[in-house]
């Protein structure tokens, strides 16, 4: 008799190869083949000799992994270091380390609300940020992307406990929250606001120290953020920060802290390199949005349909999914890697290539990278401006 209880998965196989949504894994060697623009590097930062050094001598002195959860044997002295000066370069009061960002918005969104609580999402949120509303176990309403009246909407429609939760940069078009506006609406709701800001850690504010501090958000009673390690600071995993006692609950309520083995010595001790170099040259912050701006300047002269990037994140829109594949391969095959974004990694279903602007990118890469872009575009007249 025939047992075959996954003859199902080759349904699905079979609906995503139609519909051109075929994802592959392509492992890299480890030394740099093709010009990049695909990864979050936007600091320039991994391979950076501070950096991988200061991660070398993390594992030579404190062993190749945790060993443990955080709260058994995972904590070291260097992970407390770390949480210091996290929150001392962001502007909050305490932070508290994650295996990575994922875990860090989980951990956040679950621990600050629950049954009977409100969450406020914006449409354009991370996949993080979604998974953790919907184990959060409270009432969670998706509002129109950017907007603090539909967010001031929903908050004023609940009575009791309520979060409004924001990306503080998309990562799909690469554009901004609008954070005063949306601290305004918690403000008068009484509701706590919780940003992810994974991708304006390093690029936005004085020195790169995020887009709170950016918007003078930072450090306040009712604001806690999530970043991760793993983007600007050139290392993995993820962090929360905010007032002491909301890190205090989340030591003894966050099952993603709880129950997960601490972030391996190694990564703390790159992601410790790597705010020191950003402190001592904070130049490469600006130098990111430079980059990011000149992108998109050649690429709208040329009128690809490209969204103004407000930090590193460029997106330049394709007419299909199945354009934006060979779009992609194309700048590949040319010696270039790009991100390709398709449905459901895209909120609109709008297919687009994604780029990121690293602040150790050459005047002549920049060139090299335009050039690639467009001359692999697709021909149809809908990949450029209407």
């Amino acid at each position: 008799m025939s047992f075959a209880p996954f003859d199902w998965i080759d349904a699905e196989a079979r609906g995503r190869a139609a519909a051109g949504l075929v994802r592959a894994l392509r492992p890299r060697g480890a030394e740099p083949e093709l010009l990049d623009l695909a990864s979050n590097d936007y600091l320039g930062l991994t391979r950076h000799p501070e950096v991988t050094a200061a991660a070398a001598a993390a594992a030579r002195r404190w062993g190749a992994g945790a060993t443990g959860s955080r709260l058994v044997t995972g904590s070291t002295a260097l992970h407390a270091e770390l949480e210091r000066e996290l929150a001392a370069f962001c502007g909050f009061e305490a932070a508290l380390v994650f295996s990575s960002g994922y875990a860090a918005n989980l951990a956040a969104l679950t621990a600050l609300t629950g049954h009977g609580s409100l969450i406020v999402s914006d449409a354009g949120n991370h996949a993080s940020i979604v998974d953790g509303c919907r184990l959060s176990r409270a009432e969670t309403a998706v509002v129109a992307h950017a907007d603090p009246e539909a967010f001031g909407k929903a908050l004023r429609a609940h009575d009791g406990r309520a979060l409004a939760v924001t990306d503080s940069v998309f990562s799909v078009d690469g554009d901004a929250a609008p954070l005063p506006g949306l601290a305004e609406v918690c403000r008068s709701a009484n509701a706590a606001l919780l940003v992810d800001d994974a991708h304006g850690l390093g690029v936005l504010g004085a020195g790169g120290r995020g887009a709170l501090a950016a918007a003078r958000l930072a450090g306040g009673d009712g604001i806690v953020a999530t970043l991760t390690l793993s983007k600007s600071l050139g290392s993995q995993g993820g962090a929360v920060l905010g007032p002491a006692r909301v890190i205090d609950h989340l030591v003894n309520t966050a099952r993603t802290f709880i129950f997960d083995t601490g972030l391996a010595p190694a990564a703390v001790g790159g992601a410790l390199g790597a705010l020191g170099v950003l402190r001592r040259e904070p130049e490469r912050a600006d130098r990111a949005r430079e980059v990011a701006t000149a992108l998109f300047t050649r690429f709208t002269a040329a009128e690809l349909r490209t969204v103004r990037p407000d930090a590193a994140v460029v997106s330049v829109r394709a007419p299909s999914a199945d354009a934006a594949v060979r779009w992609a391969a194309d700048c590949r095959a040319a010696g270039m890697a790009v991100g390709c974004f398709r449905p459901p990694s895209v909120p609109d279903g709008v297919s687009r290539l994604r780029l990121t602007a690293r602040a150790d990118l050459t005047e002549e890469q920049i060139a090299t990278a335009v050039a690639t872009v467009l001359a692999t575009a697709p021909r149809q007249a809908d990949a450029r401006v209407s």
